[in-house]
């Protein structure tokens, strides 16, 4: 019997919040491999009693890819689960090519991402109606290099009206607000960190660049959070959707000039 991998998105910490399909697939599932150090292990609840379980944390890409590709190719359902959601920094690519370079099939079953998570648990929506068209996702890090700057973000953001979401970025936040006011975003530019989103634990920081920092020191965050930046943290006023607005008309209901 031919066997297969699939990544699961795991969600962003509070176990239910993995879709229905990643539940079942971890139910059927021969071999699990979970991503340890981000992952709920009260996921593992789900899988059978008799599966294989591998925990990650402590494996190099090499050795995790031997697994999926030994364990799979013995004709096991093998599902690698992943925290969020594989597709945004995932390290999905360094998995899913050495797969199809051994001729091993696989599915991605999508999960709900940091940024999703911490917005929900905010209360808010990442875009305003006319204002906020655009979201921003990235990450910050003092040792990984990387394409692009924090600046070159913040200056996309005042010409397009946008909010950024910077993942990995909690534990250089000094690092991050400077680069954002380097690019031109105001110091009163609402900003909020939200750490372990979803988790029993999480916490919700809110303030401005200008005191967002010292702020996240004194709550000794440094791991595990989100940084939005933007309009939707603090709405200047009540946004309002001209969908649902009574004078736009549409093909599910006429325009009331009436009313608005």
């Amino acid at each position: 019997m031919a066997g297969k991998v699939v990544f699961v998105g795991a969600g962003p910490g509070d176990p239910e919040l993995i879709t229905v399909k990643g539940m079942k697939y971890l139910q059927q599932a021969d071999v699990v491999v979970y991503a340890g150090s981000l992952v709920n292990p009260e996921l593992l609840k789900y899988a059978r009693r008799d599966a294989e379980v591998y925990n990650s944390a402590s494996m190099t890409t090499e050795e995790i890819v031997d697994i999926l590709v030994r364990k799979a190719l013995e004709g096991k359902l093998v599902v690698r689960l992943k925290s969020g959601d594989s597709g945004i920094y995932g390290a999905l690519w360094e998995e899913v090519l050495p797969l199809q370079a051994a001729g091993v099939p696989y599915e991605v079953v999508p999960g709900i991402t940091a940024a999703l998570a911490a917005a929900a648990v905010m209360g808010i929506e990442l875009t305003i109606p006319k204002n906020v068209q655009t979201v921003v996702l990235t990450r910050a890090s003092a040792r990984v290099e990387m394409r692009g700057s924090l600046e070159q973000v913040a200056r996309f953001m005042r010409e397009q009206g946008a909010v950024a979401v910077i993942y990995t970025g909690v534990h250089v936040i000094d690092k991050v607000v400077r680069e954002l006011a380097a690019g031109g975003l105001p110091l009163d530019t609402p900003a909020a960190v939200v750490y372990r989103a979803t988790w029993d634990d999480q916490k919700i920081v809110r303030g401005t660049l200008a005191d967002i920092a010292e702020k996240v020191k004194r709550e000794r965050i440094a791991r595990d959070s989100v940084i939005i930046v933007g309009e939707p943290v603090a709405p200047r006023e009540i946004p309002r959707s001209s969908v649902y607005h009574p004078a736009h008309g549409h093909s599910y209901r006429p325009a009331r000039h009436d009313k608005g």
